[in-house]
């Protein structure tokens, strides 16, 4: 029982170190449909070809004067635009703090003086990117009033224009009581259509590990997180942010294309998706790989966003830009055969894994027994609790059938001990193994004894442990949700005292559980390396899975005091006893469990 305990554990702790460290991986669409392009590449349908530009025309030229600045606003974000570029310097949620306390910006400032700011415009001419993000637009607001302050309060649209030489760029965006904007851009050169697409190229959310050392910042790097999800023919796809291709076009039908971190994500919905075209965008940062060094070696972090825009040169598309809550995403629909927003939603940006038909029940239970408790941010962490100890209960039978399993193996063993002796000279090769596996088969058929008893039982447990993992760790709900001494659900335990009550409550689990025939040395490093290796995995896991893990051991440390007062329990013992001393021969001490 307890070799196979300890495999299965092992094996959970790769498993969820794997996912923890990268993110689920799916291809990119098609590769036929993908093409690489490069700012001198020559230009795609729509687009005029320099060699064939007619002359300019006599447009009249329209321009602002100077830069300035127009906020808009309502109960749930603060959007900032300039008016050089037309573009957005701040969007911050109402709703949502950083680690400094103030209202979170989407707009990472580093990476976006960098690459570029949200609803800037991309071109396959970087000279004439470079013009459309850089000139002084003329700004239109209305339907409402502006302040001299230039704040807007939704809803309200605004419109940008920019005229030159032959260039006319005009952007309008609408704005009402939701996350949700419309955006409509055209750009027109001597009357024909560019195709120009609206973009949000550098990231968004908790990109804290971009901000100078002298500022406050989480010490977590959570652009390892980012994705790019897509929604094409009846299924939503993920490619994590290292396999990002820079600027990759692909012309599908998409419902919808975002920009994703663990949070948060700026995902553009067409009005046309047959018309559709998206860019990804791949760029990197040299940081410390320990941020609180800035000697240690440097490591890219990757920098990923994506441009959507219609094959016709006008593009009109909804942009939502916020949080991934369940209720929020699931009231946003794409445009559906109909023409209307009846297609998919939202919703499938929150990844819970394979085991999501597992996951999407526990995560709708812990925020039922939140809501239960109150309004407070705390009662995650009880409701957390909770959850652990009920499910530790549901699994209870499990526990059970894997402790009768394993006594009727310690009852069995001297017999197939002794048939094992009566081989145990043959080689490996030799043909009466088969004769040897042939009469331990009959023997564990005739005790009654399934040699995969113990196993089957933890491997039901198995997708649970993966399902509450992948609910505490995508859950926006946890995000700074802080309980009794941990200020962040969702980030590691600051003060290590989690992981290390784990390893002393695992410990002693451990210690308690009897091991027949095990040798000594196993032993020890079973009662004292195991422990240790998983709580050192959990200083670097969030929190909120510590705590389950956690209340788990406590409930299954009362479960084998339970188990050791029972018949069972005391003739596993007394076995155990019985074999531990014949292997010690009578004079080696023993570490063997206590009741």
């Amino acid at each position: 029982m307890r070799s196979t305990l300890a495999f299965t554990l092992m094996l959970l702790l790769v498993f969820l170190g794997y996912q923890y460290i990268f993110r689920p991986k799916t291809p990119p669409p098609a590769a036929h449909t993908q093409t690489q392009t490069q700012p001198s590449s020559q230009p795609s349908a729509g687009q005029t070809p320099p060699a064939k530009m007619a002359a300019p025309a006599a447009t009249p030229a329209v321009t602002a004067a100077s830069e300035s600045e127009t906020t808009v606003e309502n109960e749930l974000y603060k959007i900032v635009f300039s008016n050089r570029g037309a573009l957005v310097k701040h969007w911050i949620l109402k709703k949502y703090t950083d680690s400094a306390g103030k209202p979170l910006d989407l707009v990472q400032p580093q990476t976006s003086a960098r690459f570029g700011y949200p609803l800037s415009l991309y071109t396959y001419d970087s000279s004439l990117t470079s013009q459309l993000n850089q000139a002084l637009y003329q700004a239109t607001p209305s339907g409402a009033q502006s302040s001299a302050s230039g704040l807007l309060v939704a809803p309200c649209s605004l419109t940008f224009r920019y005229a030159e030489n032959g260039l006319d760029v005009v952007k309008t965006f609408r704005f009402d009581s939701s996350y949700v904007i419309q955006v409509e851009t055209e750009v027109t050169r001597n009357g024909a259509p560019v195709r120009a697409l609206v973009q949000w190229p550098a990231g968004l959310g908790d990109m804290e590990e971009f901000l100078p050392k002298s500022t406050t910042r989480s010490s977590v790097r959570t652009s390892a997180a980012s994705q790019i999800a897509w929604y094409l023919d009846g299924k939503q796809d993920t490619i994590v942010a290292k396999k990002v291709s820079g600027d990759a076009t692909f012309d599908e039908p998409y419902n919808y294309a975002a920009v994703t971190d663990l949070y948060f994500a700026a995902a553009f919905l067409p009005d046309a998706p047959d018309r559709t075209t998206v860019i990804t965008l791949h760029s990197s940062v040299d940081l410390p790989e320990n941020l609180s060094d800035p000697t240690s070696a440097k490591k890219p972090a990757d920098v990923i966003g994506l441009a959507m825009g219609d094959t016709s040169g006008v593009t009109r598309l909804r942009l939502f830009a916020g949080p991934k809550d369940t209720s929020v995403l699931g009231a946003i629909h794409s445009i559906g055969p109909d023409g209307k927003p009846s297609g998919p939603s939202l919703q499938p940006l929150i990844h819970f894994g394979v085991f999501s038909i597992i996951a999407k029940p526990m995560y709708l239970a812990v925020r039922f027994l939140r809501g239960m408790l109150g309004p407070g941010q705390y009662n995650w962490g009880w409701a957390i609790v909770i959850v652990g100890i009920l499910l530790n209960l549901v699994t209870l039978p499990t526990r059970l059938m894997m402790t009768k399993s394993s006594l009727k193996m310690m009852r069995v063993q001297p017999k197939a001990d002794a048939i094992k002796k009566r081989y145990a000279n043959l080689k490996l090769n030799d043909p009466k193994r088969t004769e040897m596996n042939a009469e331990m088969m009959a023997l564990y058929k005739a005790e009654g004894v399934n040699m995969y008893g113990g196993c089957l039982p933890m491997l039901i447990q198995l997708p649970l442990l993966y399902a509450i993992y992948e609910v505490l760790e995508n859950a926006i709900e946890l995000r700074q949700a802080h309980w009794l001494w941990i200020p962040d659900l969702s980030s590691p335990d600051p003060t290590y005292i989690l992981p290390a009550m784990f390893i002393l409550t695992m410990f002693l689990v451990q210690f308690i559980t009897p091991s027949p025939g095990m040798d000594p040395t196993q032993r020890r490093m079973m009662a004292f390396l195991m422990p240790v290796i998983f709580g050192f995995t959990l200083f670097h896991f969030p929190s909120g899975l510590a705590l389950y893990w956690f209340v788990g051991n406590i409930i299954n440390l009362f479960i084998q005091i339970a188990i050791n007062r029972s018949s069972i329990g005391k003739e596993m013992h007394a076995i155990a006893a019985r074999r531990a001393a014949k292997k010690a021969g009578g004079g080696t001490k023993v570490l063997q469990g206590r009741r």
